[in-house]
């Protein structure tokens, strides 16, 4: 697996995936607009697992890697791609960004793009090749070693790429699948708001999703 650099890597997301992958052995860097911070949480990790993490700011870590995978709220997203993009050309950008406007998050509000992940594509251009991933999963949940039991819906218009982000999912001991064109991402990005009004209303400790039945893996 190439070189990973967690764009937004502090944030609970971004830090509970850095985790899983450092654990599973692969080459991870830490990003962050505060690079003391970022440097701050790649020594506990490589403490913990005894194994070198990089860290840097946002667009430093960005340089440095093959796959980028950015961890930031939505009200970050624009700024964070702008710092990211010079850097992004040719390279594969995992997008796990979810439209969540407070004080309304259990309101579906997608962007006039049509979802977050082609604001990213239309933001970083074509020369990157942009997929769309972890939007379901809890964040607290994946922080721990336990086995979440939840799925991963990966989106992408180019097949290989996806494979390779089902590849992270798998890594992090999630279940990826492929979930077709980027612009389904929409239907995962939504999803997001109805599993927080799950939550609040049957007092759920992080809802995910799990598809049932049997699945032949595609050719």
């Amino acid at each position: 697996m190439p070189a990973i650099a967690v764009v937004g890597g502090t944030g609970k997301l971004g830090a509970a995936l850095a985790r899983r992958w450092v654990r599973a052995g692969l080459n991870v860097s830490i990003g962050s607009r505060d690079a003391v911070k970022a440097a701050d949480a790649a020594a506990t990790l490589s403490a913990e697992f005894s194994r070198p993490v990089g860290s840097g700011s946002n667009a430093e870590v960005a340089r440095a890697a093959q796959i980028l995978v950015v961890t930031v709220p939505f009200a970050a997203q624009t700024e964070t791609l702008a710092e990211i993009r010079p850097h992004a050309a040719g390279k594969l950008v995992v997008d796990t960004t979810v439209p969540l406007v407070p004080p309304k998050v259990m309101r579906v509000q997608l962007p006039p793009e049509g979802c977050a992940a082609l604001r990213t594509q239309q933001i970083l251009g074509e020369g990157v090749s942009v997929v769309s991933a972890f939007h379901n999963v809890a964040a607290h949940k994946l922080a721990t070693d336990a086995d979440i039991g939840c799925d991963v819906l990966v989106f992408g218009d180019d097949k290989a790429a996806r494979e390779r982000v089902v590849a992270l999912a798998q890594a992090a001991g999630l279940r990826g699948l492929h979930g077709g064109a980027l612009a389904n991402s929409a239907a995962a990005e939504a999803f997001t708001s109805v599993l927080i009004f799950l939550n609040k209303t049957y007092n759920v400790d992080g809802a995910g999703i799990c598809i049932t039945g049997t699945l032949t893996e595609p050719g």
